[in-house]
């Protein structure tokens, strides 16, 4: 079958290239080889040892390919075939267990929250289980989607933070035509949720950042339909929101932040009475300074966690790519090699003097 050639972490920082058997494929699993994948905040939060990474480890898991090989029980599962395109969740799912049977599989009871692609040890054979490769193992209980005609591998790879904004900033809050919106934090998957509101009919939205690492998102904002664009470390995000809005504040927000503790209590205060509030940032257990707790009591607050994104999701985030309705070319992006992947995720993650592109991918064929 061959060699696959992958980017391996071994440490904070420590990317190397290594080969690995390419496995045979047995009637239930596939072999995927891989075209592109996307860069995550994890992704880069691992390479610098922010998150505990089960090293070695192939990471990625924003993953889209080609069936190279499969077996005959997958392709009657997944309905693909050899030759197909598709891209892959990262979670794994037994399809068996109470938490599947409901639909929610990223509890799988098999597999858990951990046990997923792009966060697996090498010394699990056959080893290829993260999309920094040449080619990806699909195990038995792998999900696939397919890829439309329409879209390009490296286009693809926006289901995975387009799913995100679509699961966090429409489908958990409820969002409804008419409504007013605020999205803290002008990273990817705060870009994809603005496009999720505004293609839900929201009346109003705006975005926060802060301080010039953001201003260029904040303009990528502006040209993706945001109404309003705040840096918060320039201006009350509460009294421009007002200001804009006549007064009004938001029906639903989305806190998409990272390492910002002062993101709950600004989304509390932007908060009308009956808001819903969606927390998608992690803060790094720091706490939540400027946080009004009495304030969630008398508006009578809703506060979700969201975490992970499901194949309905999914699927509806790819068929939004392909309709071409959103001007997604305006992303800045950068493509590199898997020789190159340590030098993006250097700059992914704040700590080069290159501006880090929106959306980093990895083309592992190149």
């Amino acid at each position: 079958m061959g060699e696959a050639r992958a980017a391996v972490l071994h440490g904070t920082e420590d990317l190397r290239i290594e080969y690995f058997p390419i496995p045979k494929t047995k009637e239930d699993d596939a072999v995927l080889r891989v075209e592109a994948c996307g860069l995550c905040g994890t992704d880069h939060e691992l390479f610098t040892g922010q998150i505990a990474a089960p090293c070695p480890v192939i990471p990625g898991h924003e993953t889209v390919g080609t069936i190279e090989s499969i077996g005959e029980v997958a392709a009657l599962k997944w309905g693909v075939g050899v030759g197909d395109r598709v891209a892959v969740e990262c979670w794994q799912a037994c399809g068996r267990c109470a938490q599947c049977l409901k639909g929610i599989y990223r509890r799988c009871d098999q597999h858990g929250q951990t046990d997923l692609y792009g966060m697996i040890n090498t010394e699990r054979q056959p080893a290829l289980y993260g999309g920094y490769a040449t080619h990806h193992y699909l195990s038995p209980d792998s999900l696939v989607l397919p890829v439309p005609d329409q879209l390009t591998s490296v286009e693809a790879t926006l289901f995975n933070p387009l799913g995100a904004g679509i699961k966090w900033g429409v489908e958990i809050p409820d969002t409804q035509p008419g409504d007013y919106v605020a999205i803290l934090g002008p990273g990817i998957r705060g870009l994809c949720a603005l496009v999720a509101a505004r293609d839900a009919g929201a009346e109003f939205i705006a975005v926060t950042g802060y301080g010039s690492n953001d201003y260029p998102r904040l303009e990528l904002a502006k040209a993706l339909g945001a109404d309003l664009v705040v840096d918060v470390a320039e201006s009350d995000p509460v009294k421009s929101y007002r200001s804009a809005t006549g007064g009004r504040l938001a029906d639903v927000v989305v806190d998409v932040t990272a390492n910002a503790p002062g993101a709950l209590g600004q989304a509390v205060a932007l908060s009308s009475v009956d808001a819903t509030i969606v927390m998608a940032g992690v803060r790094g257990q720091k706490g939540a300074p400027g946080l009004n707790a009495d304030a969630i009591i008398w508006k009578e607050l809703t506060l979700k966690g969201a975490l992970g994104v499901d194949a309905p999701v999914y699927r509806k985030a790819l068929s939004l790519l392909a309709e071409k309705k959103f001007p997604f070319d305006l992303l800045t992006r950068q493509e590199v090699n898997l020789e190159e992947t340590s030098e993006l995720l250097t700059s992914m993650a704040g700590k080069s003097d290159v501006a880090p592109p929106v959306h980093g991918v990895i083309v592992p064929g190149s």
